[in-house]
Parts: C-alpha cells; sequence; structure tokens
C-alpha cells in the first residue's frame, strides 16, 4: 500500500468499473485542480447544493437527486414547497433555497477573499456547509483540499499506525495530511484528486482496511 503503482492500479480499476466521478469525474476534477477557473454563480450554487445534499447518501443516490432538483430549479425557481415534495428534508432543502436565491453574491464573496484558507472559512459559513462539506465543496471548485470524511480518517489512521476515532482530532488530521503528501511526493498529483480516488477506492471496498 501507500506507493505509487497501488495508487495507479486503484484508479485505473475505478476507470474500469465506470466508477470514476464525485460531482465532476475524475478527469473534470485533475483538471480543475491544475487550472483552477471562476465558476459562474450558478455553477457555484449547484455545486454547493449538491455537496449539501451528498452528506449520508451513496454517490448515484446524491447525484440523481441532485439532478433532480436542479432540473426544477433551472425551469421554476428555488420554490421550498415544490423542492421538499421532492426532497423531504426541510434543513437541506432550505439551505439550498437560500445560496440559490443568494448565489450571486455567495460566489462573488467567494472569490473575493484573499486566499484559500479564507475561501475555505467562506464556505464554512454558508447554509448546511460544515468544515467536512466544506473541504468537499473546495475541492469541487479547484481548491487542492481533502475532505477528511471517515474513509479517509481511517486510512490515515493506518497510514500512521494509529487508532482511528470519530472525530477529526488534530492527530488523526495530521496522520491524513501526511498520507497526502507522502502519495503526492509518490505520484506527482495534487492531494485533492489523490482524495478523491482514494476515497471511492475505500467506498467500493477496493481498499479493504484492516486486511494490510
Amino acid at each position: 500500500m501507500f506507493t505509487a503503482k497501488w495508487f495507479f492500479d486503484l484508479e485505473k480499476k475505478i476507470r474500469e468499473m465506470g466508477a470514476d466521478s464525485d460531482a465532476q469525474s475524475f478527469d473534470e476534477i485533475r483538471e480543475i485542480l491544475a487550472h483552477p477557473r471562476r465558476f459562474t454563480p450558478d455553477e457555484f450554487g449547484a455545486m454547493c447544493a449538491y455537496v449539501i445534499l451528498a452528506g449520508g447518501f451513496s454517490q448515484k443516490t446524491a447525484k440523481r437527486i441532485h439532478k433532480n432538483i436542479m432540473d426544477y430549479i433551472y425551469k421554476n425557481g428555488a420554490d421550498f414547497d415544490a423542492l421538499f415534495q421532492m426532497f423531504h428534508n426541510k434543513n437541506k432543502v432550505s439551505a439550498i433555497c437560500k445560496i440559490w436565491e443568494g448565489r450571486a453574491d455567495m460566489c462573488d464573496g467567494f472569490y473575493k477573499c484573499a486566499n484559500n484558507d479564507a475561501r475555505l472559512e467562506y464556505l464554512v459559513r454558508l447554509p448546511h456547509i460544515g468544515k467536512i462539506t466544506a473541504n468537499h465543496l473546495a475541492r469541487n471548485l479547484g481548491i487542492d483540499v481533502v475532505k477528511y470524511d471517515v474513509w479517509i480518517r481511517r486510512l490515515g489512521a493506518l497510514y500512521a499506525g494509529i487508532q482511528c476515532t470519530d472525530e477529526l482530532t488534530d492527530e488523526i488530521k495530521a496522520a491524513c495530511d501526511d498520507m497526502f503528501l507522502y502519495m503526492v511526493h509518490q505520484t506527482g498529483l495534487p492531494r485533492g484528486y489523490i482524495d478523491v480516488v482514494l476515497w471511492k477506492a475505500l467506498q467500493i471496498g477496493l481498499i479493504k482496511l484492516g486486511s494490510g
């Protein structure tokens, strides 16, 4: 584990399975991390909606729900009652509506931040966007960060030979950061891209934790 060959073999298997995507395809994620661009307010709002919906769902389910919701929004606007009939989570639907209605100002505010650290802090303050989700959103917007979700925390703990915890402690975060720094040196790829590949490999069972 944790070699360039191991990583590229995982990436190849994921692509062969047709599982190489998040909100964007692997190639799109790699491109936007290598060459960040400014997204439009509509793109920004749609990306926020995706990461809000993704929590607690499989990627396949999240993408289906996201498509249905965005198709409705593009045609009819962010109508809470109508969207709630499609997706029965009041907090998530309310957050999506607030972000969509304020997407121009929120997108502008994001790009006005002085640096990537400030942009991350800005995203954390958006409706229903916590620290883990902010990193997910930031990566999809072209910032080279990792998500630190439960799968990555477990892999980072395995890399460091420490016990994993339910919380993102300083020790677990440091273990993950060390793992990604090592893998960047091994592969020459952005850590945000390495993150999405490793997460997908864990999620679909190509990496089995505890098996050595």
